[in-house]
């Protein structure tokens, strides 16, 4: 497949030099143009399979071991004198065939070798910048290819910690009941199996509706107030336009379970979460604060691996999204804004079909 491809480029290449060279004899030969174009058909065919063999054969030799630069030096030397005396023995050929019209009768043989092997450089530039520019383009493209399949690696990488990082603190929280000997134990279990459904069936893909995102995160608000008494006080309000909009699987939980994990489980006098969900035009904004306990000092944040690995994911799937964590007054804000049409993985996969 990739020959077939490589032989067609030199293929335009010889078509695009053969309509060069055509348009110049229009201009100089107007009156035997037609039967010139014919003499250059037969000068394309020759150079086209010298070139092939120059760039294609050749000069990689020179980039492989001793022996194979010795013979690419050798086949060079074959070349050069194919691109010189072999031209015009081919034209010479061709004429004692009656088939190729001879305009320069009394030209001598070196003279007509000389004149030959100016078309023959000329088409060695031509092919050799259009064979360059080629290249170019491939190894452009598989640089950018290889950049999206590790920035793919590194974004499965993250989930693969997401994931358990956030079923590991939920199996914490129901070890804690059933220590207890809490009634509630059993009803956590149920909540988590529905959790875990959720994250088996649902998040193998790259995007859920953004209504199937609120189910999960009521599904995990009500999972971990089961630990908690009247006192603690949840909000979660949310708006969007369209709540079938497609939004990465599991892409707010690390900022709730962290309002949890790092928030009011330390909390001791009026716990409390807030949680609001906005999405208009295109443009999502979430919002997480939470009571916090003994605040180290004032807007100092310490980011945990949830709040980090988001951060590196953010970076990996949006050009335009803005993540901010304070720490004022007892109480810890997040805030989430990002521009779904700056989705990264879009554009890249754009670019491979």
């Amino acid at each position: 497949m990739a020959l077939a491809k490589k032989f067609k480029l030199y293929l335009w290449t010889a078509l695009v030099f053969y309509l060069i060279f055509c348009f110049g004899e229009s201009f100089a030969y107007p009156d035997t143009f037609f039967k010139r174009n014919i003499n250059g058909l037969f000068l394309l065919v020759f150079v086209l399979l010298l070139n092939y063999l120059l760039f294609e054969t050749a000069l990689p030799l020179f980039k492989s071991n001793g022996r194979s630069i010795v013979s690419g030096a050798i086949l060079v030397i074959v070349l050069i004198f194919l691109y010189t005396i072999g031209l015009y023995e081919w034209r010479q050929l061709w004429i004692k065939l009656n088939l190729y019209t001879d305009y320069t009768p009394g030209l001598t043989y070196w003279n007509g070798v000389e004149i030959h092997s100016r078309y023959s450089l000329a088409s060695i530039i031509f092919f050799g910048v259009a064979v360059h520019l080629y290249n170019y383009t491939q190894l452009k493209n598989a640089a950018k290819q290889l950049r999206l399949e590790n920035q793919e690696a590194e974004l499965n990488y993250l989930k693969s910690q997401t994931n358990p990082h956030f079923l590991f603190n939920t199996l914490n929280n129901i070890y804690s009941l059933a220590r207890d000997k809490s009634n509630l134990a059993p009803e956590s279990i149920l909540r988590l199996s529905k959790i875990l459904r959720f994250m088996l069936y649902e998040t193998n893909g790259e995007f859920i509706p953004v209504d199937k995102e609120i189910k999960i995160i009521e599904d995990y608000i009500a999972l971990e107030t089961l630990r908690y008494d009247n006192s603690l006080k949840i909000e979660f309000a949310h708006n969007a336009e369209d709540y079938s909009r497609p939004i990465p699987p599991l892409l707010l939980i690390p900022l709730v379970e962290n309002a949890f994990k790092h928030g009011v489980s330390e909390t001791r006098n009026k716990p409390f979460i807030s949680i609001e969900l906005s999405i208009q035009q295109q443009q999502l904004s979430f919002t997480v604060k939470n009571s916090v306990g003994d605040a180290p000092e004032r807007g100092y944040v310490k980011e945990n691996i949830g709040l980090s690995n988001l951060r590196r994911q953010l970076m990996l799937l949006y050009s335009d999204y803005h993540l901010s964590a304070t720490l004022e007054n007892s109480e810890f804000v997040v805030n989430l804004k990002i521009n779904f049409a700056s989705h990264v993985k879009n554009k890249l996969h754009h670019h491979r079909r």
